[in-house]
């Protein structure tokens, strides 16, 4: 019983959205309007597109990144602390005379 109600309701539903495409081409600005709507949904395909391809580029600059990280740390050569020279000691403070 209920599921017949529910089919109705889609039923007129269905017929009434019929009747508005219907009249739609008979009001003034309405055709305007749904061409602005059809190219407004071809742009956002397109903007999806360029955003799926600039996440396979992302993930190719983080892999390159990683390899030029790990080349870097390779090609630096151990570095041995610098001798202490007697110019980098501190020179001892006078004594005040008194």
């Amino acid at each position: 019983m209920a599921q017949k109600s529910v089919e109705d309701l889609f039923a007129r539903l269905a017929a009434r959205g019929e009747d508005v495409i219907g009249r739609i081409n008979d009001m003034p600005g309405a055709q305007k309007f749904v061409e602005n709507a059809n190219q407004l949904k071809e742009r956002v395909d397109d903007l999806q597109k360029k955003v799926r391809g600039l996440d396979a580029l992302e993930r190719r600059v983080d892999s390159l990144e990683k390899k030029v990280d790990e080349l870097s740390k390779a090609s630096k050569p151990a570095r041995k602390p610098a001798p202490k020279r007697a110019a980098d000691k501190p020179k001892p403070t006078p004594k005040p005379k008194g």
